[in-house]
C-alpha cells in the first residue's frame, strides 16, 4: 500500500497503513489543524481524515489496526440502498418500549412519542459553514482528549459519511451490524443539519452540527431521530428524551456511544 498523495502533509510523511489497507494511520497524535489541512484537500484527493480512538490505553491497536474488530463481511449493502426514514422507524420500533410490559419508566423516558415512531425532524438551518465548523469541532475533540491513544486517519472515501462504511467500522454493531445503513442516515444528516464525520473510536462517534436546532420542539424531533440511531445515548445516558432535547438545542457537535 502506497503512501497516501496529499499536496501538504502535515505528519510529514508519518503515515502506516493498516493490516487491512484499508486506511492510513499516523504515526504520531494529531496536532491542532491537522484535520483542517487535509478536510481542504479531500475534494483533490479523495481522501477522508477521520480522527481515530482506540479502546483502551492497554489496546492500543483496538479496532483500527485489529482486522478481527472490524468485519467487512457484516456490511452487507450500500448506503445508498436504504431509505434514511424507514431505518430510523425501523430501530426506533425495535427498541420502543411497550406498556403492558410494565416498562412505564421506559416509556415515560420517551416523552411525547409513545404513539410511535414521529417521522423524520424538520431540516436545520445553517448557522455556519459546515467544514469550518468540522474543522473547529476536529480540534475541540482532540483538545478535549476524548479519544484514547489518539491517531488520525485517512480514507478512501467520496463523503465523511461513507467514510465509516469504506473503513469498515463496526462501532454501533450491538444496535447495528451493516455499517452502511448508519453511513445512510449520515448522508442525510450532513444534507439536512450539515453534519460532518469527524472521529470515531471503538463504539463511539463524533460529528460536527453547522444547522442545530435552534428550539425545544425542533431538538425534541431530532432527539427522536438520536434515540433510534443510538438508544444508549439516551438509556444510559440523561434517561428522558426531554432531558437529552435540551442538550442538542444550538449544539454545534453530537456524540454517539453504543454499549
Amino acid at each position: 500500500m502506497s503512501a497516501p498523495r496529499l499536496e501538504t502533509d502535515p505528519t510529514d510523511g508519518g503515515w502506516e497503513p493498516s493490516p487491512d489497507g484499508r486506511l492510513w494511520i499516523s504515526a504520531g497524535p494529531p496536532e491542532p489543524g491537522w484535520w483542517r489541512v487535509l478536510h481542504e484537500q479531500h475534494e483533490r484527493t479523495g481522501l477522508w481524515p477521520l480522527l481515530l480512538g482506540s479502546l483502551s490505553d492497554r489496546d492500543p491497536d483496538r479496532p483500527w489496526r485489529d482486522p478481527d474488530d472490524r468485519w467487512p463481511g457484516q456490511i452487507r449493502s450500500a448506503p445508498g440502498d436504504h431509505y434514511p426514514g424507514a431505518l430510523l422507524g425501523g430501530w426506533w420500533s425495535s427498541v420502543e418500549p411497550e406498556e403492558e410490559d410494565g416498562e412505564e419508566e421506559l416509556m415515560a423516558s420517551i416523552g411525547p412519542f409513545r404513539a410511535g415512531w414521529p417521522g423524520l425532524a424538520r431540516r436545520g438551518r445553517l448557522q455556519a459553514d459546515p467544514g469550518e465548523r468540522a474543522s473547529e469541532i476536529a480540534d475541540l475533540v482532540s483538545a478535549k482528549g476524548w479519544l484514547i491513544t489518539p491517531r488520525l486517519g485517512l480514507i478512501s472515501s467520496s463523503r465523511g459519511a461513507d467514510s465509516l462504511t469504506d473503513a469498515a467500522w463496526t462501532g454501533p454493531t450491538n444496535h447495528e451490524n451493516d455499517t452502511a445503513k448508519i453511513s445512510c442516515v449520515l448522508r442525510n444528516w450532513e444534507d439536512r443539519f450539515g453534519v460532518r464525520v469527524v472521529a470515531a473510536s471503538f463504539a463511539s462517534l463524533y460529528l460536527s452540527v453547522a444547522a442545530p436546532p435552534l428550539d425545544a420542539d425542533h431538538a425534541m424531533e431530532i432527539a427522536a431521530e438520536h434515540h433510534a440511531f443510538c438508544p444508549d445515548n439516551v438509556l444510559q445516558g440523561c434517561g428522558s428524551l426531554a432531558d437529552y432535547a435540551a442538550s442538542l438545542v444550538d449544539a454545534p457537535l453530537w456524540s454517539f456511544w453504543w454499549d
